[in-house]
């Protein structure tokens, strides 16, 4: 569990290194966000390495779970995450994910992300479980 005296950071490191720019969060469990596949993510076939793409579904549901929440103040922590890659993708493209929560709790919640690219092709469908464990500030 992290430690309830440390300051929580946002946007987090994790974002800020792949890019990631908020689109949407006006609904409570829902957000849209945009990344580019940036030359530094390519693997030796030189498209993106998967590992970023379901980074970047990860913390677009980790920021969805914690918009659920609608004020309440917790720790969001992903309990596990299933990743289906559909095609890949190529360096230098615009990817968006959107994620929601599908069902949720005190507790725990359930989320899914899909990830498109500039041609509205989806390219990973993901979903995860975020545990919440409440913390003062």
């Amino acid at each position: 569990m992290p430690p309830t005296d440390r300051r929580i950071q946002v946007p987090p490191n994790c974002d800020l290194t792949l890019g990631m720019v908020c689109l949407d969060k006006a609904t409570p469990g829902h957000t849209v966000w945009r990344m580019t596949a940036d030359e530094r993510f390519s693997n030796p076939a030189g498209i993106m390495q998967g590992g970023f793409i379901a980074a970047f579904a990860d913390s677009s549901m980790g920021a969805s779970a914690v918009t659920y929440l609608d004020g309440r103040k917790a720790f969001v922590a992903n309990a596990e995450l299933k990743v289906s890659f559909l095609r890949p993708v190529k360096i230098g493209s615009t990817l968006t994910c959107t994620a929601k929560v599908i069902s949720g709790g005190k507790r725990v919640s359930f989320l899914e992300a899909e990830v498109v690219d500039d041609d509205e092709r989806l390219v990973l469908k993901a979903s995860s479980t975020y545990v919440y464990t409440d913390r003062e500030s």
